[in-house]
């Protein structure tokens, strides 16, 4: 029997949960996310698995341009096919991310299998410590998902990609509520300990032009830290 997995890619994807939860129903797929929502795709394999599944679909689909590429979805299947066992059904992945529900069938029939074995489907990255000389933290607290962070996430990485910053010079890692509420959306760049608020596009592009290039915190955009002794 095969069974087919819609799985979310990016934090955008978290946050539309209820809607990818009416596609997948759709598409008569079962829902899945790679990060920051759940069912995770672990836990949806392992259910099909269990369930005597002899092959699994899985076609991702991407809200945001922060999400993973379809490389990745293969990495962390195959991962799971590996710790599985021998046991483990075949699990195929599509070429491409869906972006149209009528692309479905296509990208079904074009699924190829991971690589038994695993070979060529690890990544370096899952190793070793990341060299990157700042870490922005995006919160995609309730709050600041409310209060347009998508936007506000939509103009950091525009604006990293043009000044040809990669991982390797800024990583930027999702997170969940960092608080201040009342600030949303909130970023924080690490290790520098400086924290941002009421973030919008315009605002985030500046912070990567003036302090992740230039080295000097946006003043009119800071919050103040306050630490106890």
């Amino acid at each position: 029997m095969t069974a087919h997995v819609l799985v979310g890619t990016s934090p955008t994807d978290a946050a539309r949960r209820l809607e990818l939860f009416a596609l997948a129903a759709r598409l008569g797929a079962e829902p899945a996310f790679l990060q920051l929502a759940s069912p995770s795709l672990g836990q949806v394999l392992d259910q099909l698995a269990v369930a005597g599944e002899t092959r699994i679909v899985l076609v991702g689909v991407s809200g945001g341009i922060d999400g993973p590429g379809v490389s990745w979805l293969r990495r962390i299947a195959a991962d799971w096919w590996r710790t599985y066992g021998e046991c483990a059904p075949e699990v195929a992945t599509a070429p491409g991310f869906l972006s149209d529900p009528d692309e479905w069938s296509a990208l079904v029939d074009l699924a190829r299998p991971i690589t038994h074995g695993g070979a060529g489907l690890t990544s370096a990255a899952w190793e070793d410590v990341p060299e990157h000389r700042h870490q922005v933290l995006v919160c995609r607290g309730p709050r600041c998902t409310a209060l347009g962070v998508e936007e506000a996430t939509r103009g950091l990485v525009i604006a990293l990609m043009r000044q040809g910053l990669g991982d390797d010079d800024v990583l930027v890692t999702h997170t969940g509520c960092q608080f201040p509420c009342n600030q949303a959306p909130v970023l924080s760049v690490q290790p520098d300990d400086v924290w941002y608020g009421r973030v919008d596009a315009p605002t985030a592009e500046r912070i990567v032009a003036e302090h992740l290039v230039s080295g000097v915190p946006v003043a009119e955009a800071r919050l103040p830290r306050r630490r106890g002794a």
